[in-house]
């Protein structure tokens, strides 16, 4: 099972990229984050025509919105309440006997502080109501959780360690609460499975930066975890971020991750 995770900044807007990444890497199943569209103008049929009819749409006008696409029967699970603002933030289906979630979590403004920015009080908040929500989970039942996460928790996920500890997506309050969540699911993470901690690796590149590539003041803020139970059902073959995605026409600021597992 491939399954990949983009955060695709508008899938109207960027449809023609989605569908050439599709025909390139055939995943089974797409992830999509902030895809910017209502229900009803996600793009289904085109989708459809290239061998991905099973689909479950959350979205929101103009904001937000998550989307699952899929080669393969899903079935569509309720929704979880992690988002106190009711945005279009999340959903869970059922693939393979196997659960997973697909999250856009907050970014959280630009001030890390829970009493002066609401944004940041609202991204804390989403991480507890999700942590909290693994502390009843079933040890027996398989859980994937992927999606946009805006926190890249190792030093080698961010371009600097010491100069991003004071910018929102890598501060110590963030850093200790992605560390909970890892701890409390027993997450496995793909990524750092096959990449050593001690090598950079990025999914997401500011749109300032006039060549990405060259600067490369990066961050890892796009996730696939796996508990215990799906570890143990799929092992993973590979983990690998398609970064020259970045680097097309009109692209996302964030690229395309992917998880093969056996």
């Amino acid at each position: 099972m491939k399954i990949c995770s983009w955060n695709i900044n508008s899938v109207r807007l960027r449809i023609n990229s989605v569908l050439e990444y599709l025909a390139q890497t055939k995943p089974d199943l797409l992830a999509l984050q902030e895809i910017k569209c209502q229900d009803h103008e996600f793009p289904y049929d085109a989708f459809c025509e290239v061998g991905y009819p099973h689909m479950h749409v959350t979205g929101q006008k103009g904001w937000h919105g998550v989307a699952f696409v899929s080669r393969h029967p899903i079935e569509i699970l309720p929704s979880l309440d992690f988002c106190r603002r009711a945005e279009s933030r999340v959903q869970a289906i059922k693939i393979n006997e196997t659960i997973v979630w697909n999250l856009y979590i907050p970014a959280g403004g630009d001030v890390p502080d829970r009493l002066e920015n609401d944004k940041f009080d609202h991204k804390i908040c989403f991480y507890e109501a999700l942590i909290a929500a693994l502390k009843n989970w079933d040890s027996n039942s398989a859980l994937i959780v992927c999606g946009d996460f805006n926190i890249a928790p190792g030093e080698n996920d961010v371009w600097s360690h010491k100069q991003m500890l004071k910018v929102v997506s890598h501060t110590p309050l963030e850093l200790e609460v992605f560390e909970q969540l890892m701890r409390v699911g027993q997450f496995v993470d793909p990524f750092r499975e096959t990449t050593p901690s001690s090598e950079k690796l990025f999914s997401w590149w500011s749109y300032r930066a006039a060549d990405f590539r060259k600067s490369n003041r990066g961050l890892r803020l796009d996730h696939i975890l796996l508990n215990p139970k799906a570890a143990e059902l799929y092992p993973i073959r590979s983990a690998y971020i398609h970064d020259e995605v970045r680097s097309w026409t009109q692209p996302s600021d964030h690229a395309p991750i992917v998880a093969h597992l056996d």
